[in-house]
């Protein structure tokens, strides 16, 4: 897949080109001051196809199973929550 990176106002004069790519497939990132803040994509994508891309590039490492529930890393006694003992203790 294609990924074109393109500022705000680039996109905003030759939106129709961008769009046209953006339906053959491309995704384009906008960028602002260099840095990317959206992305278009073409939709539809189905999420099994974006997932393999994303583990082709190394961006995503998955095996493929559900992730197992995890127990709670804190846990209080009584009705206290955590976020009320950790304002207490800013104080």
């Amino acid at each position: 897949m294609e990924q074109v990176a393109v500022g705000i106002r680039e996109l905003k004069a030759r939106l129709s080109h961008y769009l046209a790519q953006v339906k053959a497939g491309a995704t384009i990132i906008v960028t602002e001051r260099g840095r990317a803040i959206a992305r278009i994509m073409p939709e539809g994508e189905p999420w099994a196809i974006r997932l393999r891309e994303l583990m082709a590039e190394g961006i995503l490492d998955w095996s493929g199973h559900r992730l197992r529930p995890m127990m709670p890393v804190a846990r209080t006694k009584g009705q206290t929550m955590v976020s009320e003992l950790l304002l207490e203790n800013r104080e």
